[in-house]
């Protein structure tokens, strides 16, 4: 392997990941606009036809942005490779602090500013989509204020777990001999697993208010579906998305005794007492098929696989020189190689997505088809109508973009695979 076939290779798969996604955004905003107009005849009598044109406009609006976000990072990650951003961030930091913060010291400093530099990069993007896009369909409830709390939250956050996390994973590769990353999955798997623990009882609550579900009487009726189900929580809350967004949803979280089914204030207003229990039953549906452990699974798959290439990637100097950084040969910087595998992994990475969008897609029948045993099949196909119409999302996406993209098939092949009653 040599730096210029690294080179050639990614730059390959970096601009015919790009020149799919523009090709794939072209063919929904097409498909969409084409059938803004048209209400399909499944959805007549139900979906308003201001509703529908909508949800056309809010996906159309939502895919022009994606094209600056998608051309942007595209320039950002060549401009922190091929073109030699990170090599002179690397050398300028080691310059500055390896002799007085130690080889730890200056490659936490490295992963630190990456993240907050390539966080700054990201922003302009991301208040436009929240203060200018969501606002301008209604979607967003945040304020100013909330925004930065919850952004120097999750910074704080973010350093007081990501940096512990980080150096233990730095000293493995660095003490831990050849098989370094088998011991890197171990703590990876362990803390993705008290993550489970700690989220609903600790994190969460930092960003959400979570209460106990006040209504008597659909707490009765939620209690007795979880029954039937063989599920058991550690409570039933209702928690303040609308302080957010008007996006509305429901999930279970945790495992053991942390867990616990957790409600969006706007699904409840949203939704008769009959269909939030059909939308509980599609969740439940994911705990009974094993859903949640399978696709953890798969992760931990995933992330082994990344291990051990990486375990082999960072003894090639032509991985480093081929993707614009010029390694010490006599002091690998795992660092540097963390972030180029961290960098590069997305670009190939998006050749595999559609089989896990795939699969994700099939989960979802599978609970649709379990909620319609435990809770009426009228009852859910009620609630996700409400739910589609509510988010705004479409009812006529590009098939071939569903393929690539959809985690949850589109309303028209959900419904179908429904009882008519």
């Amino acid at each position: 392997m040599t730096s210029l076939t690294v080179t050639i290779v990614f730059a390959a798969a970096l601009l015919l990941k790009l020149g799919l996604e523009l090709w794939l955004i072209g063919r929904q905003v097409r498909h969409v606009a084409r059938h803004r107009e048209a209400l399909p005849p499944a959805f007549a009598g139900v979906v308003s036809l201001e509703a529908h044109r909508k949800a056309a406009d809010y996906t159309l609006a939502r895919q022009r942005l994606q094209v600056i976000a998608l051309t942007w990072g595209a320039l950002v990650l060549l401009g922190w490779t091929l073109l030699g951003g990170l090599d002179l961030l690397n050398v300028w930091l080691r310059d500055a602090l390896l002799p007085r913060w130690g080889e730890m010291g200056y490659q936490l400093a490295l992963l630190t500013a990456v993240s907050v530099i390539g966080a700054a990069l990201d922003l302009p993007l991301d208040l436009w989509r929240t203060f200018r896009l969501e606002q301008r369909f209604g979607f967003n409830r945040m304020t100013w204020g909330l925004w930065l709390r919850d952004a120097a939250m999750g910074a704080l956050l973010g350093a007081l777990i990501g940096l512990p996390l980080a150096a233990l994973m730095l000293w493995l590769m660095a003490a831990a001999g050849g098989l370094w990353w088998l011991w890197a999955f171990g703590v990876l798997a362990g803390f993705t697993l008290l993550m489970q623990l700690i989220y609903p009882t600790w994190i969460a609550p930092l960003f959400n208010k979570f209460q106990p579900l006040a209504d008597a009487a659909l707490a009765e009726r939620v209690q007795a579906l979880m029954q039937r189900c063989g599920f058991r929580a550690q409570g039933l809350y209702v928690m303040d998305g609308s302080r957010r967004s008007a996006h509305a949803n429901a999930y279970f979280t945790g495992f053991g005794s942390s867990k616990r089914v957790v409600f969006f204030d706007t699904l409840l207003a949203r939704l008769s007492p009959g269909e939030v229990e059909a939308v509980l039953a599609h969740e439940l549906g994911h705990f009974h098929h094993r859903h949640v452990p399978k696709r953890l699974a798969t992760v931990m798959g995933i992330w082994l696989f990344s291990l051990a290439l990486l375990g082999w990637l960072m003894n090639q100097p032509a991985f480093y020189a081929g993707l614009g950084v010029q390694p010490n040969l006599f002091a690998p910087n795992h660092a540097l190689a963390l972030l180029l595998v961290v960098m590069a992994g997305p670009v190939f990475g998006f050749f595999v997505g559609p089989i896990t969008a795939a699969l994700s897609r099939r989960h979802e029948f599978e609970a649709d088809a379990y909620a319609c045993r435990q809770a009426a099949g009228a009852d859910l196909r009620a609630a996700l109508l409400k739910l589609y119409e509510d988010n705004a999302s479409t009812l006529t996406p590009d098939p071939l973009y569903v393929r690539m993209y959809y985690s949850h098939p589109p309303a028209s092949e959900r419904l179908a695979a429904m009882p008519a009653a």
